[in-house]
């Protein structure tokens, strides 16, 4: 009775959640993207590859990517929830395609480059939250919306690329896109139970993409006290430490069958 009312609780913080945060993005009026976000602290040059190390810090996106991929390819697959497939791959592929994506945005940081970037991010973003669906909610929503979710996602930053370029850029749709899932998921790890063990496994992604969050906000300030890395550097590390972590969680869990779900 009382996962019931859980539930429930879950179900209506997730629906006024949603509504509260579309709300307010739209209320904003189009946004659009500072020119000043492209101005990181780190420029440095080496080996002829401008911006150095925020470029190749995108390394660990394709290694961890990589890894998962290769993870599911074995026979055995405890800690995946079976005809899910589909979700865990684009994950990974999505994290693999990130090294590309923002390695080259970092090579000549602007707007037209940006849209590499935030594509492979949105892709991973948005099958991480179908996962979560998936394995806390039903298997079935999970499914349903996956294709959805990374539609929107992709067509989000579409969106704001061609408002840009029509001199009228709006990032609302692409803010709804990143910040509904960052207010969701931790609803979804308190108001509903987990058909995998290791449920901790997201609680610490959620930590470290945090941590990467803030490292990036004070990429100047870090590279000041540090001297040798940026914060935007750091942020790329902490990320796919991230999803690296979340990996070793699935390789040491169990996953409950759909007979038992």
């Amino acid at each position: 009775m009382f996962a019931i009312r859980t539930e429930r609780t879950g179900y209506t913080l997730l629906i006024l959640s949603a509504v509260l945060a579309a709300g307010v993005i739209i209320d904003q009026g189009p946004i659009s993207q500072d020119v000043s976000y492209h101005l990181f602290v780190d420029t440095r040059e080496i080996w002829a590859i401008p911006n150095f190390w925020n470029v190749v810090t995108n390394v660990p996106f394709a290694l961890v990517g990589l890894l998962g991929i290769n993870q599911l390819r074995k026979p055995s697959k405890p800690g995946f929830l079976d005809n899910t497939g589909m979700a865990y791959n684009l994950l990974f592929f999505g994290t693999f395609l990130v090294a590309f994506g923002s390695s080259y945005y970092h090579l000549e940081p602007n707007n037209q480059t940006l849209v590499w970037d935030r594509l492979p991010m949105t892709i991973a973003f948005m099958a991480l939250f179908s996962i979560i669906v998936s394995e806390f909610i039903t298997i079935r929503s999970g499914k349903a919306l996956l294709l959805p979710l990374i539609l929107a996602g992709m067509l989000s930053v579409i969106y704001w690329h061609v408002s840009e370029i029509h001199g009228n850029g709006d990032l609302r749709f692409y803010a709804i896109v990143q910040f509904y899932p960052m207010l969701a998921i931790p609803i979804i790890l308190v108001c509903f139970r987990s058909k995998c063990t290791h449920v901790q496994a997201y609680w610490w992604l959620l930590v470290l993409y945090i941590t990467a969050k803030i490292f990036e906000h004070f990429d100047g300030e870090v590279y000041e006290k540090l001297g040798f890395i940026s914060g935007h550097s750091l942020k790329h590390l902490f990320a796919a430490l991230g999803i690296y972590v979340l990996l070793l969680f699935y390789q040491r869990r169990e996953c409950r069958t759909l007979d038992s779900i």
